[in-house]
């Protein structure tokens, strides 16, 4: 399950044009910074800003 839901993340981020590993980078590290769970769409990879 947990490699499905990676795998969808990364041809999700392909799809809309952005580097996978930096989005996952990114993602990660603002969970990990504690990044709040009401504005997690935010995180999706049609909202990533590569160049923050």
């Amino acid at each position: 399950k947990a490699w499905g839901r990676i795998a969808s993340l990364i041809e999700t981020a392909k799809i809309n044009g952005v580097e996978p590993f930096a989005y996952l980078k990114a993602t990660l590290e603002a969970i990990a910074a504690g990044h709040p769970k009401s504005q997690i769409d935010d995180l999706l990879p049609w909202n990533f800003d590569s160049s923050s």
